[in-house]
């Protein structure tokens, strides 16, 4: 199938209404009574002489306002009132001439479209008055190259070349049996039109790269798009080894939407921003810890930065004290508060990260605490290696290391090895929680929303179940 029909389809499919002069979605309908690809006359100057040549290109549908995801998110999360990193960009946030193909054209892949400006291949429809021999002043419509930072102007038209409907659809499927694609679909815990929250399986990555087979992400645009022609986009991200609550936008608006959530969330957290009353969106973990904390409960504020090591073979994150030289340093607040102690020295602990920063809360337990995430070697190898007197302790007597054949889950998963019952154990974090904004709702009608609505509306809690080996060693540390 190609492009271009899939293209024609959704465009003419799409409904979504624009209100005069308002905010609101954007016109998606290129024209119901013409034809999409059509041909124009191309004016280009260089020099004294002018060219014209007619060419055959695939139109877009005019300018037309639309939703400002990156303020519709700080709104959502309350921080309006703060000005963000972001809040100069907001203006412009889906007014470039790349942003806009990107939105009317999701079949199409980003680096393709990135091409075409980088090869001045994309054109904007420009109006110029022209006087004719008789003295009468005529509109002459002519096409002009359009950078990919190029802002729009309400009703502006772009034109892509013909060619884009040759270009093959993107396939996203895989050789997967009909057993995988079924466990894909049975992670999800939570599904509208907005979003899609999936129960991520430990050790398997949500995104794609070198020597990764099967991520998250590709399997996702693969088998839970549904009847949707974009593909679920990552909102934010969990370590391959972490399990629990992921969740994905369903399309651009709502994806973009979440991410300025998170963002907002990230830099106004600070000391005294840590009340869950005021915060709609909070993320709650589980994790086993070695140990015990010196209290019961408090806010870790700790600034991590990463360092190289083993001559640049590799990298690991690290606490830096406050120093203001160091620049490079990102703050990171997490709180935490014991949820059950056990005998056998480990320790259940609930962690809220306020930040989000890459294993912020593996290094905050580890070196700030001092209570390392059991399975975490890559933080706590000491913690682990004093651990091998367990190894003929009660905890391991009855222990089965070999995994049985048909405990296995596809994709060569298994969540039932790596128990503290288990020689080898595997990490035992867990995000279990989380509260987030309902963006559907809001999304049905943006603008009958006030600052006062927003501030009101209903959020959505979502909770993940334990993975079977973190089950076990609740169990175990409970019998």
């Amino acid at each position: 199938m190609l492009v271009g029909a899939n293209l024609l389809r959704r465009l003419l499919r799409s409904q979504l209404s624009a209100d005069d002069g308002g905010t609101g979605f954007i016109i998606t309908a290129i024209y119901h009574l013409r034809p999409h690809c059509s041909t124009t006359t191309e004016f280009s100057d260089e020099g004294n002489s002018e060219k014209k040549k007619e060419s055959k290109w695939f139109t877009l549908p005019p300018f037309a306002k639309t939703v400002n995801a990156s303020e519709l998110g700080a709104k959502l999360a309350r921080k309006n009132h703060l000005k963000s990193a972001t809040s100069a960009e907001t203006s412009a946030y889906e007014t470039t001439a790349l942003k806009w193909v990107l939105k009317c054209c999701p079949e199409l892949p980003r680096n393709l479209v990135q091409k075409l400006f980088r090869l001045r291949q994309v054109r904007r429809e420009s109006i110029a008055m022209e006087v004719t021999d008789d003295g009468c002043q005529v509109q002459k419509i002519q096409l002009k190259r359009v950078g990919a930072k190029d802002s729009l102007n309400i009703g502006d038209k772009i034109f892509l070349p013909i060619s884009v409907c040759e270009v093959p659809e993107e396939k996203h499927e895989h050789d997967c049996t009909d057993e995988e694609s079924n466990f894909i679909r049975s992670l999800e815990l939570y599904k509208d039109t907005a979003i899609i929250v999936l129960n991520k399986p430990p050790g398997m990555p949500v995104q794609g790269g070198i020597g990764i087979k099967w991520s998250l992400d590709e399997l996702a645009a693969a088998w839970l798009r549904y009847d949707y022609s974009e593909s679920p986009r990552l909102v934010h991200r969990l370590d391959r080894d972490c399990s629990g609550i992921l969740v994905m936008g369903r399309t651009q608006m709502s994806a973009a939407i979440l991410h300025s959530v998170f963002r907002e969330e990230t830099l106004g957290a600070s000391k005294h921003d840590s009340d869950n009353e005021k915060r709609v969106l909070q993320k709650r973990y589980w994790a086993l810890v070695i140990g015990s904390p010196r209290r019961p409960k408090g806010t870790i504020s700790a600034p991590l930065r990463k360092v190289v090591v083993d001559d640049g073979k590799s990298d690991r994150i690290t606490v830096f004290e406050h120093n203001n030289t160091i620049l490079s340093s990102q703050h990171a607040i997490t709180e935490y508060r014991v949820i059950k102690t056990s005998t056998h020295g480990f320790t259940w602990l609930e962690l809220s990260p306020l930040t989000g920063r890459k294993h912020q809360l593996r290094v905050h337990c580890a070196e700030v605490l001092g209570t390392p995430i059991v399975g975490d070697y890559k933080y706590g190898w000491q913690a682990h290696r004093r651990l091998q007197n367990l190894a003929e302790s009660d905890l391991r007597k009855n222990s089965n290391e070999k995994v049985a054949k048909e405990n296995m889950l596809p994709f060569g998963l298994n969540m039932d090895s790596g128990s503290i019952s288990e020689k080898h154990l595997r990490l035992h974090l867990h995000c279990r929680e989380m509260i987030l904004p309902n963006v559907s709702q809001v999304l049905r009608n943006p603008k009958s929303f006030t600052d006062d609505d927003l501030s009101k509306l209903k959020s959505l809690e979502i909770v993940a179940p334990l993975p079977s080996y973190m089950q076990k060693s609740w169990d175990i540390l409970n019998s």
